[in-house]
């Protein structure tokens, strides 16, 4: 076999086999297949596609080019959840308590934020000592105990993806379908769980920025998950505004403890309920979805989902404190109002922007190796719909560096779309995908 007539062989359109993709992959994992050869692959399959065969075969390959971790060890349906990323996406740390409180085991992989979306970890460190670098003894011990665990992908959990994509990223190849699909489910697939959640954003903030290529997406990643052998479905959620009001990560800590609270933004509770009533119904603790969200309602009520996050922030060396006392979480000292230069209604707001004006705080990453600041972002005080007059506040900075705060107010002034109509929202769950 040679990868020269597997380049040929989809270049004229045709479907390659299983035995194929395997050599292929393989072969660029271990170095076999230099970077050029398999450029022209993803360029071949940029141009004729794949068969959902196909993808489902690239997707595995890359899944068993590592580690698969065996959860067989926690009792209990594992039920994961991921999303494809956006501004203010606090979602697994108001839902994993939730959902742990009702006695469904969550063993989750994590990543930290890079450019304009967050990062779960990162948020997570704002909880002094925490740490997500524990061996997989303790991992599945907590799980069992506790009903939860957070750890960082390891350096071996689905390698040939890592390698394909830093290709990808130089290429211009990207963006086809296959390829993001059997990236993000090849790392779920090795992450061991019985049955997975997809949040799929759309929106200016969203990596896919249109409705019909977010559903596209989001069927194939259930096409996918499906033919693997796992219980799979995913929620289209808006991102043409930031998700809730706070974005950067000791803030949107905040609001995650005020949801746990039953105060949280309202959007942001509905993503939340909507994703944990299929991870509930996946995994047999309820028969639909008005059962699902009365019990997440109880955990919440009830004090339970709130301490069962403390018990795991514990379980992980982290200070726990600041769970029941939110004064005890460091925030910027500089507090500035942006106020609006013009009247009207809030159309829109690009929530990459406000991203990028989050990172430019010092809030996010632009590399891998850049440092971030955990206590500065944004609290949007006006959102797409609200009516606003001159001079009203539109989202407050909270901020180290009087330079980056000037510089953040003029991209966050850029975001906002101010109209003289009124304005429709839009509902922030945008449609539900199932396997077929």
């Amino acid at each position: 076999m040679r990868m020269y007539d597997l380049i040929h062989k989809k270049r004229a359109g045709q479907e390659l086999t299983t035995e194929e993709i395997y050599y292929m992959i393989e072969g660029f994992t271990d170095g076999s297949i230099p970077d050029y050869q398999m450029s022209a692959m993803t360029m071949a399959i940029c141009f004729q596609g794949m068969s959902k065969r196909e993808t489902v075969d690239l997707t595995l390959a890359m899944r068993d080019s590592g580690d698969v971790l065996d959860l067989s060890g926690i009792h209990g349906v594992k039920v994961d959840k991921h999303s494809t990323g956006g501004v203010g996406d606090k979602t697994s740390l108001a839902l994993t308590p939730i959902i742990a409180a009702l006695g469904v085991p969550v063993a989750k992989m994590s990543g930290r934020g890079l450019g304009h979306t967050g990062g779960t970890i990162d948020k997570l460190e704002c909880f002094s000592g925490f740490t997500t670098g524990i061996s997989e003894e303790t991992f599945v011990k907590n799980v069992n105990e506790i009903g939860i665990a957070i750890a960082g992908q390891t350096a071996n959990l689905a390698p040939a993806d890592k390698k394909l994509y830093a290709l990808r990223d130089v290429t211009a190849t990207v963006d086809q379908m296959s390829l993001i699909a059997s990236s993000i489910m090849s790392k779920k697939l090795a992450s061991g769980s019985d049955a997975i959640v997809l949040d799929v954003k759309t929106g200016n903030g969203a990596f896919m920025k249109d409705l019909e290529d977010s559903v596209a997406l989001a069927e194939e990643m259930v096409s996918i998950g499906t033919m693997a052998g796992k219980k799979t479905a995913a929620v289209i959620t808006d991102m043409d505004q930031p998700l809730g009001y706070a974005v950067g990560n000791a803030l949107e800590v905040l609001e995650a403890l005020d949801t746990l609270e039953g105060r949280g933004p309202g959007d942001f509770q509905e993503v939340v309920f909507a994703l944990g009533s299929l991870m509930l119904q996946f995994a047999g603790k309820a028969g639909d979805d008005a059962k699902a969200r009365a019990m997440m309602e109880s955990v919440i009520a009830d004090g339970s989902a709130k301490k069962k996050f403390a018990e795991f922030i514990e379980a992980q060396g982290g200070d726990a404190a600041p769970v029941f006392d939110h004064s005890l979480l460091t925030l910027a000292q500089t507090v500035v109002p942006v106020a609006a230069e013009r009247g009207g209604y809030v159309h829109r707001i690009l929530a990459e922007d406000i991203g990028i004006a989050c990172m430019s705080l010092g809030g996010g990453r632009e590399t891998k190796e850049s440092a971030i600041d955990l206590s500065v972002g944004i609290v949007l005080k006006k959102k797409n719909g609200d009516a606003v007059e001159a001079g009203d506040t539109l989202a407050v900075i909270y901020g180290n560096d009087d330079a980056k705060i000037a510089r953040a107010k003029e991209l966050i002034l850029g975001a906002y779309e101010i109209c003289d109509d009124p304005a429709e929202k839009q509902p922030v769950i945008r449609k539900y995908i199932f396997a077929e």
